[in-house]
């Protein structure tokens, strides 16, 4: 059969290994998820041993989304050139490292560094783990499968996150960062033995054996397999990661960015700050960390009813709203009693549209970009947005430190998903990948 096996890929209805791949995106991004959140389990124990104001904090927590930013850019755009699953192996092993190297760390300064490090490692891995989900999946179901790899975010929040809290009941901060390691280091042989390189990536680069491995991997899909590669005009080898500056995208990446960053400022309210606003209140530890999980419980319904709510509404509408809501739902929070139940449902309320959020723009940006600049425009979205992430708990912890009642710092914050729901409204959505896998080459 001669056909471009992208094309195959895109129509054809999914197999099990199609769907083994999408879950294992699933896990991977739990382990980002965990990664993240457990410096925020640890603060409160990092605070105390060596004497952090929230200020401090603020920089603390903020350390490893330094690490993401120039991971998400510099790996996205490596992932475009070397492969989807390459990275994804790189990544991993910086990640089991660096959390290794956190929990053996002997001041504040060393511990920093090794979380900059470690989001080297979790940003290079969204980028890749993105692609590979987006270019797994058919046509019909991309958006589902999207939003379905993102939910893994707040599931490891869930679950790490239990197991984080208890873990805290009877050891040191430190013992959060060595599970961290160990479950990023079983990853690496699970990834190296059942996930294979994207078959866009391989039909666009079209490496040294391309054809056989390209044959090999549609077998596995239980896909029909091509006598021969599309031919790849002098325009389509020109193609690089950088289009996505091009007139033709610019616009679409700047929204996407702007959005993005806005948005994830406003929800890094809740993941970075949460166990320490709620042990402040004179909380166990423990608890802290419960409210926090619970915030991962809205993240993982709110990805999954997102995800089933693009095979029927518009994209960009559902986009927009969710936003609007997330904005709403970090202004209730802050203006809740003292009273565990309530912050748990609040939090809850907050992780659904925030989480829902990000997983709404993970789409946007896989739909929008054609494969040889997929990775890099999920990169270049996820870097800029870390200038989010990054100023979102400093700005909170000046605040803090200045007394701001919580309520008064929750309207400021708020304000960064309201301005992300009215960028969007200027986006013009259109797919990136369906002209590239019907005109190869072109």
């Amino acid at each position: 059969m001669s056909a471009d096996p992208r094309e195959v890929i895109n129509q054809s209805k999914m197999s099990i290994t199609q769907m083994l791949i999408i879950f294992i995106m699933l896990i991977l991004n739990s382990l980002d998820g965990f990664d993240i959140l457990s410096i925020s389990f640890a603060s409160k124990g990092i605070a105390k041993e060596w004497g952090v104001s929230d200020r401090g904090l603020g920089w603390v927590l903020a350390m490893e989304l330094i690490g993401m930013g120039l991971g998400s850019f510099f790996l996205g755009r490596l992932s475009d050139k070397i492969g989807r699953r390459l990275t994804a192996l790189y990544c991993l092993t910086v990640m089991a490292l660096g959390m290794y190297m956190v929990a053996t760390s002997g001041s504040i300064f060393t511990l920093c560094a090794w979380r900059i490090f470690t989001g080297l490692g979790i940003g290079g891995l969204l980028t890749a783990i993105t692609a590979l989900s987006a270019e797994y999946s058919s046509l019909s179901r991309r958006h589902l499968c999207i939003s379905l790899m993102a939910i893994g975010y707040p599931l490891g929040g869930i679950v790490f996150g239990k197991i984080a809290s208890q873990l805290l009941t009877q050891y040191s901060w430190r013992s959060v960062f060595y599970l961290g390691a160990f479950l990023t280091a079983v990853c690496i042989p699970i990834v190296y033995s059942l996930v294979p390189e994207s078959i866009h990536w391989l039909t666009r680069k079209q490496p040294a054996g391309a054809l056989e491995k390209i044959n090999r991997i549609l077998r596995k899909c239980r896909q029909s397999v091509i006598d021969s590669l599309p031919q790849l005009t002098e325009g389509a080898r020109e193609k690089s990661a950088s289009d996505i500056f091009s007139p033709r995208l610019l616009k679409t990446t700047l929204i996407i960015a702007a959005a993005y960053i806005c948005h994830i400022m406003t929800y890094y309210l809740i993941l970075k700050w949460v166990p320490k606003i709620v042990a402040d209140m004179g909380f166990p530890v423990s608890s802290a960390g419960d409210v926090l999980v619970w915030a991962n419980v809205g993240g993982a319904l709110g990805g999954t009813i997102f995800g089933l709510l693009t095979l029927k509404f518009d994209l960009k509408k559902m986009s927009v709203g969710i936003l609007f809501f997330a904005a709403v739902s970090i202004v209730v929070f802050c203006n809740t009693p003292a009273d565990l139940k309530s912050m748990k449902l609040l939090c809850m309320l907050a992780g659904f549209f925030g989480n829902s959020g990000i997983i709404a723009l993970y789409a946007v940006v896989a739909h929008a970009y054609p494969t040889h600049a997929r990775s890099f425009g999920t990169g270049f979205m996820l870097a800029v947005g870390r200038g989010g992430a990054i100023l979102s708990p400093i700005l909170v912890g000046i605040l803090r430190d200045s007394h701001v009642p919580l309520p008064s710092i929750g309207l400021i914050m708020g304000v960064g998903s309201l301005i992300g729901a009215i960028i969007l409204l200027w986006l013009k959505l259109q797919s990136g990948d369906t002209q590239e896998a019907l005109h190869a080459g072109k």
